[in-house]
C-alpha cells in the first residue's frame, strides 16, 4: 500500500481525475534524484528535497497505462498525468486501493472537476464545454468587438444639466452653533481613569 521507512517522509501528494486521466502533483521542491516507476497498479516515488528523504508508494484503485502516462520534473513540483486503463468509464471513488485517509494525499482543486462537470465537457465535443455556452458573441457588434461601438469618445462632462445646483448649506450658520463650546478641558466619557 503506502509506505515510508521511519527516516523518511512523505511528500505531499495533490490528485484530481477525468474519466479517461489521473493528474498527480508531488510537491517537492528542488527534488534531488527522483526516483519514480509506473507500473499498472502503482506509482513509486523517492528522492531527496532540501535535505529531506522522501518516499511513498500509490496502489492506485484500478489499472493505469503507463505507456501513454506522461511525467515532467521541475524545480518546485513532480506532475503526472497517468492515462486510466478503462476509459471513458466513470469516476473512482477514490485514489488509493485502500479506503481511509492518509495525510499526505489531497485533493488539487484547481484541477479538480465533478464528474457532471465532464459529462458537460464531452457532450459539448472534443473542443470542451465553453463557460459561456451557446451564447452568440456576434450580436454584441461585430465579432471583433472593434472598439466597443456607441462610446464615441465622451468628450468632456458639459455641466450637470437639469441639477440646478444645490445652492450652499440654506442658512446655516456653524460659527453660531459652535459658539459656546468648550472643547479645551473635556475630559471624553470612554476615558477610564485618565
Amino acid at each position: 500500500m503506502m509506505t515510508a521507512a521511519l527516516t523518511t517522509r512523505f511528500p505531499e501528494v495533490l490528485w484530481a481525475q477525468r474519466t479517461d486521466e489521473i493528474y498527480l502533483t508531488f510537491n517537492v521542491p528542488d527534488v534531488e534524484n527522483p526516483v519514480l516507476n509506473l507500473t499498472a497498479g502503482a506509482l513509486t516515488f523517492s528522492g531527496t528535497s532540501e535535505g529531506k528523504e522522501y518516499a511513498v508508494t500509490i496502489d492506485f484503485f484500478k489499472e493505469v497505462s503507463p505507456e501513454e502516462s506522461k511525467k515532467s520534473v521541475t524545480a518546485r513540483s513532480i506532475y503526472f498525468v497517468i492515462v486510466k486503463k478503462e476509459k471513458d468509464q466513470s469516476y473512482w471513488p477514490r485514489l488509493l486501493k485502500n479506503s481511509g485517509k492518509v495525510h499526505w494525499l489531497k485533493t488539487d482543486f484547481s484541477k479538480w472537476k465533478d464528474e457532471d462537470d465532464d459529462d458537460d465537457a464531452a457532450a459539448a465535443g472534443a473542443g470542451g464545454a465553453s463557460p459561456f455556452g451557446d451564447m452568440d458573441f456576434s450580436q454584441f457588434g461585430g465579432g471583433d468587438m472593434g472598439g466597443m461601438g456607441g462610446m464615441g469618445g465622451m468628450g468632456g462632462m458639459g455641466g450637470m444639466g437639469g441639477m440646478g445646483g444645490m445652492g450652499g448649506m440654506g442658512g446655516m450658520d456653524f460659527e453660531s452653533m459652535m459658539q459656546g463650546q468648550n472643547f479645551d478641558d473635556e475630559k471624553d466619557s470612554d476615558d477610564e481613569g485618565t
